[in-house]
């Protein structure tokens, strides 16, 4: 047999595939170390609290629905209610029944100042339920989507892996994109083969819909993180794009009088009914004397979501604020948010959603699998690829990157500084027997 290497096989790995397709598989493949733990986290999460009024109304259903057995109690009897129950030390807000047969939900400081809801029925004025906020399930399932209960250092790992999530995308669809005797067809057909074939088929299949699907959904999320978001907002302060929103503060009417009998909360409920607001209803009470209250459509599309700023002793409308008047950025942010909440379009995007949180687990899982079939016994599996260079082109992606996402810069010039300091003198993330054939 004649064991002379040809040309061919004697040349690098990656030169089969091309330099640049190589280098960038390997990016790929090493910010897929970090971002796919957490894409599978937030995948199931996601889309878990996307069903969050339904898994709610099933968990909660002794406290959300009552028989009509008379005319409502006044909601002072309800706050009242609440008081001798669990004690109040302050009322942050109450949520008027959506329909008839459903309870009042109060919002307060319990007696140990602890943010807790109550579940008043509204025909008795009795306490159905009293729950600490943060045990809520899923209030308890957002904070793990989008902190892992780990607080702040946990939101920068979450937003750390969406800023590569991002990067990730981008590179998988390069790498997916149809080149040399790999048709269009061929890329966009249903997985075929066995074993390794099959899996590494399915990663790339499953990744061209995440990129259209799962994509959208990153961005949109980025407004609620700490560095990105925090960016944004302090971008919109200095532009007047921010939100115009009268719930928390800002250029906010007091009432027209500091003494007198403040009026009933059903008046500010009946104010909100005479501006047409869509229910339900949500109000929250005077800070002070001086002070108005604050009500609002609670309903789930945006551009219902009218404020009322509502005079504690006269009753008059002293604002109002229709979603419409917000700035342009403000309105996207908003909408990006519905939209990543599955609400923008109704069912459809719940729909949408629910698949991309399907696709954000296959892609994860599929992936793993790729890599474990593939990786060299002893190795990462790295894929061979050729130095990259700090080179003009290099300097301006990563100021680049700094720029749009500031948190996944910082952690690529880190590892390239780790790179050149640590990791290549002990050999680390160094291409071990990675086959072309990936």
């Amino acid at each position: 047999m004649n064991t002379t290497p040809n040309a061919a096989s004697a040349a690098p790995p990656y030169t089969r595939g091309g330099a640049f397709y190589r280098l960038v598989w390997k990016w790929h493949f090493l910010a897929a170390l970090y971002v796919l733990p957490f894409m599978l986290i937030l995948s199931v999460t996601g889309g878990i609290y996307l069903y969050k009024p339904q898994i709610e109304n099933r968990l909660y259903a002794d406290r959300l629905s009552v028989a009509e057995t008379g005319p409502l109690q006044p909601f002072e009897a309800q706050v009242a209610a609440v008081e001798a129950a669990a004690g109040i030390t302050r009322l942050r807000g109450i949520t008027a029944p959506p329909a008839p047969g459903r309870t009042t939900v109060i919002e307060f400081n319990d007696a140990n100042k602890t943010r807790s809801y109550a579940w008043v029925n509204p025909y008795t004025a009795q306490v159905l339920a009293v729950q600490p906020r943060d045990t809520m399930a899923m209030r308890m399932l957002k904070k793990f989507h989008g902190e892992l209960l780990l607080g702040k250092i946990g939101t920068k790992f979450v937003e750390l892996a969406a800023h590569w999530a991002i990067v990730m995308i981008v590179t998988g669809v390069y790498l997916w994109w149809p080149r040399g005797q790999r048709s269009l067809a061929d890329a966009t057909r249903l997985p075929k083969g066995r074993g390794r074939s099959w899996w590494r088929e399915t990663h790339l299949f499953t990744g061209m819909l995440a990129a259209v699907l799962i994509t959208p959904l990153l961005i949109s999320g980025l407004p609620w993180t700490d560095v990105w978001g925090g960016s944004l907002s302090f971008v919109q302060d200095r532009t007047g794009q921010a939100s115009k929103s009268l719930r928390f503060g800002g250029d906010v009417p007091v009432s027209t009088q500091s003494d007198g009998t403040p009026i009933a909360y059903a008046q500010v409920f009946e104010a909100a009914r005479a501006q047409g607001l869509a229910t339900p209803y949500e109000l929250r009470p005077p800070k002070n004397a001086s002070g108005a209250f604050w009500v609002r459509s609670a309903s789930k599309n945006r551009y219902e979501q009218t404020e009322l700023i509502v005079d504690q002793y006269s009753g008059a409308v002293l604002k109002r604020h229709d979603f419409a008047q917000n700035p342009v950025v403000a309105k996207t942010v908003s909408l990006g948010i519905s939209l990543h909440q599955g609400e923008l379009f109704g069912p459809l995007n719940l729909a949408v959603n629910t698949l991309a949180a399907v696709l954000g687990v296959m892609l994860s899982v599929s992936g793993f699998v790729a890599w474990w079939m593939r990786r060299p016994a002893g190795s990462l599996g790295v894929p061979a690829a050729p130095e990259a260079s700090l080179g003009t082109g290099m300097i301006v992606l990563i100021i680049g990157l700094g720029l749009i996402l500031p948190l996944m810069g910082a952690s690529l010039v880190l590892a390239l500084a780790l790179d050149w300091l640590i990791f290549r003198r002990l050999g680390w993330f160094a291409a071990r027997g990675a086959t072309p054939a990936e």
